[in-house]
């Protein structure tokens, strides 16, 4: 019983171990004034490393040149926005400031260098899962049951036996044969088959699970998850991939429904409209995101994107249902661009216009949908201009409220 239920634990310790070698992280380090690719756990305090967009960071680096760096740090603090990484000293708070990037937060985009200035435990995370691994564990539900029935079994078999090794000796019997009586009764009430059979039940339990993609590291974590009422859990890349889609559009004063489906098979909405052609131009341009080389044969749903997770999901909708971006972003190429922080709370592109109809230039601009509402007199419905009256306001929150509340994110335009 014991090697059956030490071999289920030791094979999924070992498949949890396997993943750390499955894909070693590099990090591109100067040394002595030439570029090396390395593994990152031989990246050394002082080292000079480059990272770009797509990287992950290999250890904690103050940051000597940036052009356009932003990462991600929601592995670290939650924020859900890139942060900008500059050579400047913003904060006193290593962790405010913006010259400093941090071991296994990625690079959403941009270059920069920096030199190493922590690694390992000594990093930031480091820290923090060294305090994570020196929590005091305590015991699972299961084992508090168990232990529960084993003082309880105990007690009654010791009690069944003293009792018989008492009546044996008043109607007779030797004291050797009372002793024997004592012992084959308190053995007797030993369930041999609990822990064979426990191990049984959550090792089927695990396997069922393992079929869904879960793999259980401990047993008995199974029946913990069982006995959970309540899971508090980070969203973004934990319950979800970290990957958006658009799903609804509100345009024409009309909320539309946009196809998720990976081949562009489900609901379909119409396109027709001038107002979604210049919604589509302006989600278009006014977005970094940029489509990986070399996957034209990909369908559009499943192509690698250098960008966040909000600009990657309108440029794969708008290319899926508008048109290729990139011929989009080449007839009108960017002048000025004002990019997004969380004071602003918006971003702003100009670009020279490729319709002659209209001015030279094209202002395009999204972001919190309150913040381009106060910006707008005009709104484009039926693809004519009309005022910004009390009654189109309303509809505009009603939508944003309606759409807000599915939990959607929601930008404007």
């Amino acid at each position: 019983t014991g090697c059956f239920s030490y071999y289920q634990e030791a094979k999924s310790s070992k498949i949890m171990e396997s993943f750390k070698n499955m894909v070693p992280q590099q990090a591109l380090v100067i040394r002595e004034g030439e570029k090396m690719q390395l593994n990152a756990e031989e990246v050394v305090v002082g080292d000079l490393v480059e990272v770009k967009g797509g990287d992950r960071v290999p250890a904690d680096l103050r940051i000597i040149s940036s052009h356009g760096c932003k990462v991600d740090n929601s592995s670290l603090t939650g924020e859900s926005e890139p942060q900008t990484r500059s050579p400047d000293c913003t904060h006193d708070n290593p962790l405010e400031t913006r010259n400093i990037a941090f071991f296994s937060t990625n690079c959403v985009e941009g270059t920069a260098r920096g030199i190493v200035v922590a690694t390992g435990d000594r990093t930031v995370m480091g820290r923090i899962a060294t305090l994570a691994s020196g929590l005091e564990v305590g015991k699972t539900p299961i084992a508090i049951e168990i232990e529960h029935f084993i003082h309880i079994i105990t007690g009654v078999a010791v009690f069944l036996g003293v009792s018989f090794f008492v009546l044996s000796l008043i109607l007779g019997y030797s004291w050797l044969e009372a002793v024997i009586f004592l012992i084959g009764i308190i053995v007797a009430n030993v369930p041999e088959g609990l822990l064979a059979t426990v191990t049984v039940c959550l090792t089927l339990t695990a396997k069922r699970m393992a079929r869904k993609n879960c793999l259980v590291k401990n047993l008995e974590a199974v029946e913990t998850l069982g006995s959970t009422s309540t899971i508090c859990s980070d969203k973004t890349g934990t319950l979800t991939q970290n990957r958006m889609t658009v799903a609804h559009m509100w345009f024409d004063n009309e909320i539309h429904e946009a196809d998720t489906t990976e081949d562009q098979s489900g609901t379909s909405f119409n396109k027709s409209s001038s107002t979604w052609a210049a919604l589509a131009r302006i989600a278009g341009l006014c977005n970094h995101a940029v489509f990986q080389l070399g996957q034209d044969t990909i369908l559009i749903q499943r192509r690698e994107v250098v960008g966040d997770a909000s600009e990657s999901a309108l440029l794969k909708f708008t290319e899926a249902s508008f048109g290729s971006v990139k011929e989009m972003r080449e007839k009108n190429p960017k002048v000025l661009e004002i990019p997004f922080n969380s004071t602003n709370k918006y971003q702003l592109s100009i670009h020279k216009n490729a319709n002659k109809e209209e001015s030279k230039y094209l202002l395009v601009m999204k972001g919190a949908p309150e913040r381009i509402l106060d910006r707008c007199s005009t709104i484009l419905s039926q693809g004519k201009e009309q005022a910004l009256d009390d009654e189109i306001k309303e509809a505009f929150q009603n939508a944003y409220i309606d759409l807000g509340g599915l939990g959607e994110r929601v930008l404007g335009f």
